[in-house]
């Protein structure tokens, strides 16, 4: 029975960085470049050639390691990793192994009921990608090596996850944190982030580890929770039967929602680790640690706090809106927009933040979805959302009304004032113009039988002279003072 077991999971997951050049060579790590032209001498491993350490790998993975409350080893080395691939011309992988740069940090996950659970990490190390196999339909495979070299840091967990879901949580935890640093892109498809998952069961009480198998070619968080589940169903299907789990690497195939065996597992020794001859030890200090600290983007946990704290957002919004650091940015950079001189209105402006956050989660988000475009690309400047939403709060235009003008910022990104002004969308609050508008509305005969039901008692039908008065204001209407003067008439009909 599942509930008799518990399962141990730990992931390891590969970030390739945000860099211009490979970890040990001048090679560009562009992406979708014509197979095999991204490739020199040294990242091909000619002999005779020296790699060269390339600085920004350090400082990219030196963030990681400081968002992750992680220890900063003062030097570090590299070692190869000795195996032999066709999409590794070396036969061997630069890595770390003995000393790697960054140990024992911890990433935070919290449930859907918000329960924290910190997840720890064992070390988060640098390294070198191998090239890339490509399958034919057929017989044939093509090695295309232009990814040999490309900066990567590998972030290891301990066993601490216990299920798929929080496995999902968790890896959707350090895509956040890798792109809010802008060290990655966090490109699952592209295979600019990766994991593979070692998952293993054991009887509920029990404290030893059972025997691990380890899945990949995972490329979405989907993915990632049903490889697992499936994963564990097997595992524990092998015991129950009387069988014993092998220790084994799985592809996942996401078509057919089955794991299949691609060889055995590898244990350390297997790869031959030793230090690399060509590098020298990489020496950071407290200067170089505290400059980083410095560059630091603001983490995504403590960002979510404060939209909380600070603009009084509904914990919903504040996830929504925090979920990409892309996101975040466009909200605030949308406030100025609440006053013409940039400083924020002091009335109302918990309601006119909310208003905001709705405004990019429902109709922003909504197009940059439909576009397929990141909302880096959106064609609307987010001070344009922030003063279009003061045109909605000084009474300038109803919401209806701004949904008209959205739609017109969308082709040129015009400012809502100039929009309203040249489509003539002002709203009219003019008590008088409403009234003589309600006075003509409840004269038409047609509406005597709807005025008979507001007069016994069905108040809903104000709903409908709203929306007559509405029609016939073009949506100009204050919505508001329509409201008032129309119930005003109507109660005196009651007399």
């Amino acid at each position: 029975m599942k509930e008799n077991f518990e399962a141990v999971i730990g992931l390891e997951v590969h970030a390739q960085l945000r860099t211009n050049t490979k970890a040990f060579c001048s090679c560009t790590i562009k992406f979708g470049n014509e197979p095999n032209t991204n490739v020199c001498p040294v990242c091909l491993g000619m002999p005779g050639t020296l790699p060269v350490l390339n600085k920004n790998l350090v400082e990219f993975i030196l963030k990681m390691g400081i968002a992750t409350d992680c220890t900063i080893r003062k030097r570090s080395i590299f070692a190869r990793k000795n195996y032999f691939y066709p999409d590794l011309p070396k036969g061997y992988q630069i890595s770390q192994y003995e000393e790697p740069i960054c140990e024992f940090g911890f990433v935070e996950i919290e449930s859907d009921e918000g329960v924290k659970k910190k997840i720890g990490l064992t070390r988060i190390h640098m390294e070198e990608d191998a090239g890339k196999l490509i399958h034919d339909v057929g017989v044939d495979t093509f090695v295309d090596v232009n990814r040999c070299g490309t900066p990567l840091i590998e972030i290891v967990s301990e066993p601490d996850i216990r299920s798929a879901k929080d496995a999902s949580r968790y890896l959707q935890k350090v895509r956040q944190l890798v792109t809010y640093l802008e060290i990655c892109d966090g490109n699952m498809e592209e295979g600019s982030l990766r994991c593979d998952a070692n998952v293993s069961i054991r009887k509920k009480g029990e404290t030893t580890l059972g025997t691990k198998a380890e899945i990949k070619n995972m490329n979405s968080f989907r993915n990632v929770e049903r490889a697992i589940e499936y994963e564990i169903s097997r595992q524990i299907a092998i015991v129950e039967s009387g069988g014993n789990v092998v220790q084994e690497t799985l592809l996942w195939d996401a078509d057919k929602q089955i794991s299949y065996s691609m060889r055995s597992k590898e244990e350390a020794h297997d790869y031959r680790y030793f230090p690399d001859p060509d590098l020298v030890p990489v020496i950071v200090d407290e200067k170089w640690i505290a400059k980083v600290k410095t560059n630091l983007s603001e983490h995504p946990t403590r960002r979510r706090e404060r939209f909380i704290s600070e603009y009084h957002l509904p914990k919903y919004d504040a996830d929504v809106l925090t979920q990409e650091k892309s996101y975040a940015d466009y909200f605030e950079n949308a406030l100025p927009g609440l006053s013409p001189q940039g400083v924020l209105r002091t009335n109302k402006t918990k309601e006119n933040f909310k208003s905001i956050s709705n405004w990019i989660m429902t109709d922003v988000l909504r197009v940059v979805s439909e576009r397929n475009i990141s909302i880096l690309n959106f064609p609307i400047a987010p001070i344009n959302i922030g003063k279009l939403v003061s045109l909605i709060d000084n009474g300038t235009i109803s919401s209806k009304l701004a949904k008209d003008v959205f739609e017109e910022m969308l082709n040129n990104n015009e400012e809502p004032k100039s929009i309203v002004e040249r489509k003539g969308l002002v709203q009219v609050s003019d008590a008088n113009e409403i009234e003589i508008v309600i006075k003509q509305i409840l004269a038409r005969s047609e509406n005597k039988p709807h005025i008979e039901k507001y007069l016994s008692g069905v108040e809903k039908v104000l709903g409908f002279f709203v929306g007559e008065i509405m029609r016939e204001m073009k949506g100009k209407g204050n919505p508001k003072v329509v409201n008032e003067i129309l119930k005003k008439y109507l109660e005196e009909m009651k007399k």
